[in-house]
């Protein structure tokens, strides 16, 4: 969990501005105190003011007074917020009267600030639902240039250090989108490529992985797989890619001598890509329970700026681990 530590000091050197829109959830508040007493992060913190204050005495959070604390029905830039979303979505028809009303939904305002540059990512799900926190992120946030599909990826902290990078893998897509196309595939690749460098700090070498290797199956979910690595190649001609294979030969040398001689990412790859949501969150959960792997994620990718969805179950060290990974991937945006 070196990785971890790594982040930390990075995030430290150059603290983030992080929005907390689910305020007065006892998790993300103790979270909030620790990043807060180690000098992480600088956070916004969304809810009725007098009860944050009130859980933070009576749970001796004594470091949220660092944080600014905005109640959405009432705040000096209330009206900024909500002419903002109405700029951005007259055109679905959105009336003054709804804007306002959304403006002071905190999971809307969290978006609005990081859309009007006053916050540079954010971090919600551990009381909304996946869709809630999405919601307003793809009408506010949306995606980045020549994206048009957002992924979750998990980094995969392994005991068998003889796989990926020093036991360390990064699983996608495990968590968002259910079947996708050829080309979003392709994007998908790309995308957690790109996540791996910026919060791992190593260069990917993906593997987009099938039921067959290298034509040893012939069916319409292969060819998805095929075509999905040539395109990745396009987008981003530099990158260590191939499929498709399976994990085998992904994984193991001697699988991949035989199946896929003269691979340069197979038997040694340290990013899985899976060719659905179901494979791949399938996936992470055996290698989490039947390995013990500790898998850290849904880290949201594709998103314009930072946006990571919690688990409702997430513990107060999972929210603290995302709001430092959230403050990287917003420090690799700049």
């Amino acid at each position: 969990m070196d990785i971890i530590q790594d982040m930390l000091t990075r995030a430290q050197a150059n603290p983030q501005r992080i929005v907390l829109p689910e305020g007065t959830e006892i998790r993300t508040l103790k979270a909030a105190d620790r990043i807060l007493a180690e000098g992480i992060a600088d956070l916004f913190i969304l809810g009725d003011p007098a009860e944050i204050n009130r859980l933070s005495v009576d749970n001796g959070l004594y470091h949220i007074v660092k944080a600014t604390i905005i109640d959405p029905k009432k705040h000096a830039k209330k009206t900024v917020y909500t002419e903002l979303l109405l700029d951005l979505r007259k055109s679905k028809g959105m009336t003054p009267e709804q804007a306002a009303v959304l403006a002071e939904d905190p999971l809307y305002l969290a978006c609005l600030m990081i859309k009007q540059g006053d916050a540079d990512g954010e971090v919600a799900g551990a009381r909304n639902t996946t869709g809630d926190v999405l919601r307003p992120a793809f009408q506010i946030i949306k995606t980045l240039p020549g994206v048009s599909v957002v992924s979750g990826a998990f980094l995969m902290f392994l005991n068998d250090t003889t796989y990926g990078e020093n036991g360390l893998m990064v699983f996608a897509d495990c968590a968002v989108h259910p079947d996708p196309t050829a080309a979003e595939l392709a994007q998908i690749a790309v995308c957690t490529a790109s996540t791996t460098r910026n919060l791992a700090g190593f260069e990917p070498r993906v593997a987009m992985l099938s039921f067959s290797t290298k034509g040893s199956a012939k069916h319409d979910m292969v060819n998805k797989v095929v075509e999905a690595t040539r395109l990745a190649k396009e987008i981003a001609p530099d990158l260590q890619i191939d499929g498709e294979l399976q994990a085998d030969a992904a994984l193991v040398p001697e699988v991949a001598a035989c199946k896929a001689p003269g691979s340069t990412v197979a038997g040694k790859a340290n990013v899985l890509v899976f060719p659905s949501l179901e494979t791949g969150n399938i996936a992470y959960k055996l290698v989490q329970r039947l390995a013990h792997a500790n898998a850290v994620g849904p880290i949201l990718q594709g998103m314009a700026a930072p946006i990571n969805d919690l688990s409702r179950g997430c513990s107060v060290d999972d929210v603290y681990k995302m709001i430092i990974i959230t403050s990287i991937q917003s420090l690799g945006n700049r």
